[in-house]
């Protein structure tokens, strides 16, 4: 039976109604149609909420087996995360995609790092950095649109976070990427890697902790989005406090810390795109998108920007459809205003994930 909702649509607040028959979305009467929200009176309307940065398929030591990727992909629908970047998987979910019940995941691939230069068993290690621009190609050919790279990570003989990459590779990477019609991202805690990183051309920076004033302007000039994950940086203390052998590298973390924050704000008031993503996967765990979005607050996005961060715009800056006519029918309705923060943002009233319910509490 198709089905029928009425309430506010952000973020302009304007009434809409909204059909849901053969799982798309028209925005034009649908007779016979069950009106499951709004019917006694006004509710909120989002398209299904984006987590940016989500890794469907990793554990804390790599590689998971289906049944408990899919468990995560559900945890994430239940709290209305529809649409998933996976930055990075060493398992290959792909077959994911033929269960309707879970969300639509636009996949990177595996990470691309050098030999101990990454977490064990997260990434695809190459022996020589020569080898970079080919494997972007393979993973390209993977994903879903996008590639992962690290672009540092701890190096041992130094004591500190140092790039992975030359920048002549890089550009070769890139390019080989944007060849394949791909996106890039870079995993990125410091300062030293993001120069080379963003004036190669890359699309996005994960994380962006050690931002400075030349760095935004960078971003700026090349469009550079970052994806700040802000929930995750808190662990950053935690991983200062384990790290006793490289005391150069915990102080640099608890500085980066200390720095994150404003850095971002920087970056935000400067003009540089900034999305919502959780890094759900290995230090944080699924379903908390929601707080994600409360922390953009606190450099000073609007609660409608925060949440637009993670629906709206994040959906248009991956080439995803909103609340639009002919669109895949994946929308979350409700009661209470969804931008009062997470207790309501991750409670969705109703959640339609291609034109199926999955939650109906009203």
């Amino acid at each position: 039976m198709p089905l029928h909702v009425r309430g506010l649509a952000l973020p302009d607040e304007t009434p809409i109604d909204l059909w849901i028959v053969d799982g798309c979305i028209s925005t034009e009467p649908v007779a016979g149609a069950d009106t499951v929200f709004g019917a006694s009176g006004a509710g909120w309307i989002l398209p299904g909420l984006v987590d940016a940065h989500c890794h469907v398929g990793l554990g804390q030591h790599g590689a998971i087996a289906l049944d408990e990727a899919a468990t995560q992909a559900e945890t994430e629908r239940d709290v209305g995360a529809l649409l998933l970047r996976d930055c990075g998987s060493p398992t290959d979910t792909r077959s994911l995609d033929d269960r309707h019940d879970l969300p639509r995941i636009i996949r990177a691939g595996r990470h691309l790092a050098r030999p101990k230069r990454y977490i064990p068993g997260f990434g695809a290690e190459l022996e020589d950095e020569s080898q970079l621009p080919a494997a972007v190609a393979e993973q390209a050919r993977r994903g879903d649109g996008w590639v992962k790279l690290v672009g540092d990570w701890i190096d041992r003989q130094a004591g500190d976070l140092a790039p992975l990459w030359s920048d002549d590779v890089l550009k070769a990477a890139i390019d080989a990427a944007h060849t394949h019609g791909a996106r890039v991202t870079a995993h990125v805690f410091g300062e030293d890697a993001l120069p080379g990183l963003i004036t190669a051309g890359i699309d996005c920076i994960e994380h962006g902790t050690g931002l400075t004033d030349d760095t935004i302007a960078l971003m700026l000039e090349h469009q550079t989005a970052l994806v700040p994950t802000l929930i995750n940086v808190e662990n950053f203390p935690g991983i200062a406090d384990s790290a006793t052998r490289y005391p150069a590298y915990a102080a640099h973390m608890r500085d980066l810390y200390t720095r994150t924050y404003p850095r971002v704000a920087a970056a935000r008031e400067a003009g540089v795109a900034v999305y919502a993503g959780s890094d759900a996967g290995s230090t944080v765990r699924h379903g908390r998108i929601a707080d994600e979005v409360e922390a953009l607050t606190k450099i000073g996005m609007s609660p409608t920007d925060a949440l637009g961060a993670a629906c709206w715009d994040a959906r248009r800056w991956l080439g995803r459809p909103g609340l639009d006519h002919g669109a895949s029918a994946d929308l979350l309705c409700y009661v209470e205003d969804p931008r009062q923060g997470p207790g309501v943002l991750n409670q969705p009233d109703v959640i339609i994930l291609r034109g199926k319910m999955f939650r109906a509490k009203c």
